[in-house]
């Protein structure tokens, strides 16, 4: 099997962006995640209000109930991958980890398999995981199986996100941002990437993206 080069996090980011500027254009990635779920939503409330037909009325309310699902699995995944999930230095459940990426994943036409061992890993560490896990369906855009992983031990451990499908592509905006110097434009489209290469190196682990095969793999290790 052939391993094309992979590229590595620098030790120092050159991005000129502070926290104020992060914590916006997170936030505005969040709007943008959230308002095509709570815009079906009302769409299916007004269906509901207006049309006495059953079968109209049937349908708004299985749009409601889908698109509720998929706003509360996203505005979980974002609690957890984005905010605070806990005070400075708390460790975060793996399986509660795992039920918030299958939410994140949904049914549609990606798959999440889960090899991470139960236990507690320490925060920045699993909202590295679940942001890469959220790159992993960029690097799938026709679909697929994302496979997470943690080896070794859970005090030092190597943590792997390997995308399977039908020509698979390197993350969108990723690799750029583990580049050197990191130039590159950031904006709601890119943050969460460029997020991603923040949590690594606060996590103390190196990040790097590449192909294995015609697998795209993304790891973090010390």
């Amino acid at each position: 099997m052939t391993t094309s080069p992979a590229a590595t996090l620098p030790p120092v980011a050159a991005t000129p962006i502070d926290d104020l500027e992060l914590a916006a254009l997170i936030s505005s990635k969040i709007c943008h995640d959230v308002i095509g779920p709570v815009g079906a939503i009302y769409n299916g409330l007004e269906v509901l209000a207006d049309d006495d037909d059953e079968q109209s009325r049937a349908y708004a309310l299985e749009v409601i109930r889908n698109f509720t699902e998929q706003a509360s699995a996203k505005v979980q995944f974002a609690r957890f991958a984005f905010g605070a999930s806990g005070s400075v230095g708390a460790t975060v459940d793996l399986g509660n980890a795992e039920q918030i990426a299958r939410g994140f994943i949904g049914q549609g036409k990606h798959k999440l398999t889960w090899n991470c061992a139960p236990g507690q890993m320490p925060k920045d560490r699993v909202k590295l995981l679940l942001n890469l896990i959220a790159c992993g369906v960029t690097a799938l855009p026709r679909g697929g199986e994302i496979v997470a992983s943690i080896r070794g031990r859970i005090e030092d451990p190597i943590i792997e996100v390997r995308c399977i499908g039908v020509s698979p592509r390197l993350p969108q905006h990723l690799k750029e941002f583990l580049s050197v110097p990191m130039v590159h434009k950031i904006d709601a489209l890119s943050v969460q990437p460029y997020y991603t290469t923040r949590l690594a190196k606060t996590a103390g682990l190196r990040l790097s993206v590449g192909l294995e095969g015609v697998d795209v793999v993304m790891s973090a290790v010390r």
